[in-house]
């Protein structure tokens, strides 16, 4: 039997819905064997029916955060050692209170750096869902 392939853009878009703040009950699968996301949460119940044995078959695999992928302050901080070292000090200041990721991208644009922040983030982003995805036995078409 051959193996299903996930779309990039299907994986993407499910990161993107488990990795929201605005959500947090918020779960997403993948299914190995098809390659065809599931989704789970308030916004989408009853929008799509849910396989019976979805928490328990091997076949599905939960779909990781941006915490689970260590994507969160660490890869910020990332960004500031490699891309800005010289305002690192600047940047651990600004995650040491609330609010911080929207006065970080205030920063960003008043030092012109907020295009380079983005493309950094999907970059290691599309790093760290590939390799997942690796780890899980999950080919990506796309």
């Amino acid at each position: 039997m051959s193996k299903g392939k996930v779309k990039w853009s299907d994986l993407e878009m499910a990161f993107e819905f488990v990795s929201s703040q605005t959500f947090s009950d918020n779960s997403a699968y993948v299914s190995r064997s098809t390659g065809k996301t599931f989704w789970k949460g308030d916004a989408v119940d009853g929008l799509e029916e849910l396989p019976p044995d979805l928490d328990s078959n091997p076949d599905y695999v939960a779909v990781p955060n941006k915490y689970d992928l260590d994507l969160g302050n660490r890869l910020v901080m990332d960004f500031d050692r490699g891309e800005m070292p010289e305002h690192f000090e600047d940047i651990r200041d600004i995650f040491s209170s609330r609010g911080a990721y929207r006065r970080f991208k205030n920063f960003l644009l008043d030092h012109d750096r907020l295009n380079d922040w983005y493309a950094y983030e999907e970059r290691r982003t599309r790093e760290a869902l590939l390799e997942w995805c690796a780890e899980n036995d999950i080919e990506v078409e796309g």
